[in-house]
C-alpha cells in the first residue's frame, strides 16, 4: 500500500484570492508528455487552451519553473497553473467582519455572495474577497452558507487548525439560529420541531423529502406576524442538510420569500439582478472555541428587507448596500 505523502506547497502565488490549480499526474497512463495529459484532462476548456498555457509558460513544476510543451510525463508528478476565469459581475454588497483573532474570522455575508469558489462563482466569493481584503492567503472556510442566504460564516486563519473547527460542525457542537420572512398561516401550530429525510441529488437543483429515517431536524418558531400576511420566523436547525430550512418551511406551507426553488423552480435571473433576495438570514452562531476554549456568541446585524419594507423588497428598484 502506497503511503500518502502531503503535496509540496504551491510555487505560484494566489491570484485574486484564488489558489493555483494543482494536478498530480496519475501513476498509470500512456501519455508521453505532461501536455498530452492536460489536453485530455481539461478537454472541456476548449481547443487550444492547454497549448496556450504552455506557450505562455503558465504550467509549472514544484520548483516554480515553466514546463516546456514537450516536458516528459512523470507518474506522480505535481504541476500547477492558474485557469483563466471568465469575468464575474461584482456583488455590490460588502462582507462585514464581525470578529477576528489569530485563529478565526467571523464574517457577515450578504445575499447573492457565495461562501467559497464553486461553479461560475469564483473571485466573487466571501473567501476570495476576505483573503484579499484581510491579506490572509491561507484563510479557509469552516462551513458554508448557500449563496442566496445572508449572515454569519466562520473562517479559519491557520490551515493546521481548520479541521478542529470543521469538527465542531460535523459533531453538531455549533448552535446556529436563522431568521426568515415567509407568509403567515394562522392555522399553523407553532412552535414545532420538523423532522424529515431530505435527499439532494447531484444535478437536480431542488432537494426533496423522502420516506425513511429523518436526517434533518429544525425547530420553527413564530416571532411576529403582520396584517399584510407576512411573518418573521426563528429557525434553529439541529442538522445541516442542503437546503434544509427552505425545504422544511415549504413543507409547512410557508415557503421563504424570494426562494427560487421552493415550492417551484423558477427561471434563472440574469447576472447582475440583485432584486428580491431570499429572505433567510444566519442570525446567530455560538460555539466553544476548540483551540482557545473561548465561548463565542456572534449575531448578524443585517436586516431582512421584506420585514423592514415589503414594498421595497418586492419592488423593481436595484438593491442597495443598506438593503442588505
Amino acid at each position: 500500500m502506497r503511503r500518502r505523502t502531503p503535496p509540496p506547497p504551491s510555487p505560484l502565488p494566489q491570484r485574486d484570492g484564488i489558489d493555483a490549480v494543482r494536478v498530480r499526474l496519475p501513476f498509470d497512463g500512456a501519455w508521453e508528455t505532461v501536455r498530452e495529459h492536460l489536453v485530455e484532462r481539461l478537454a472541456g476548456a476548449g481547443p487550444g487552451v492547454v497549448a496556450g498555457m504552455f506557450e505562455a509558460g503558465r504550467v509549472v513544476g514544484a520548483d516554480g519553473r515553466a514546463l516546456a510543451p514537450d516536458a516528459a510525463y512523470v507518474p506522480g508528478m505535481f504541476v500547477w497553473f492558474h485557469r483563466e476565469l471568465p469575468a464575474e459581475v461584482p456583488v455590490p454588497f460588502a462582507v462585514d467582519v464581525v470578529y477576528r483573532d489569530e485563529h478565526i474570522v467571523v464574517a457577515d455575508k450578504p445575499h447573492f455572495l457565495a461562501t467559497t469558489p464553486r461553479g461560475g462563482h469564483v473571485t466573487q466569493t466571501a473567501l476570495a474577497l476576505l483573503r484579499r481584503e484581510l491579506d490572509i492567503p491561507a484563510l479557509g472556510a469552516a462551513h458554508r452558507l448557500d449563496r442566496l442566504t445572508a449572515g454569519l460564516v466562520l473562517f479559519t486563519v491557520r490551515p493546521e487548525e481548520r479541521g478542529a473547527y470543521q469538527t465542531l460542525f460535523r459533531d453538531k457542537l455549533v448552535r446556529k439560529e436563522y431568521e426568515a420572512v415567509a407568509p403567515y398561516d394562522p392555522a399553523l401550530a407553532l412552535p414545532r420541531t420538523v423532522r424529515s429525510r431530505i435527499l439532494k441529488e447531484r444535478g437536480i437543483l431542488a432537494a426533496r423529502e423522502v420516506e425513511g429515517e429523518p436526517n434533518a431536524v429544525t425547530r420553527v418558531e413564530l416571532v411576529e406576524h403582520r396584517a399584510d400576511g407576512s411573518a418573521c420566523y426563528r429557525l434553529t436547525p439541529a442538522t445541516g442538510q442542503t437546503h434544509q430550512l427552505r425545504v422544511h418551511m415549504n413543507a409547512l406551507g410557508v415557503p421563504i420569500l424570494g426562494d427560487p426553488l421552493y415550492p417551484e423552480v423558477t427561471a434563472p435571473v440574469p447576472a447582475g439582478d440583485f432584486r428580491r433576495p431570499l429572505q433567510l438570514l444566519a442570525r446567530a452562531l455560538e460555539f466553544t472555541d476548540p483551540v482557545t476554549g473561548t465561548e463565542h456568541r456572534f449575531r448578524s446585524t443585517r436586516t431582512l428587507e421584506a420585514w423592514a419594507s415589503y414594498s421595497g423588497w418586492a419592488g423593481d428598484e436595484p438593491r442597495t448596500e443598506s438593503a442588505q
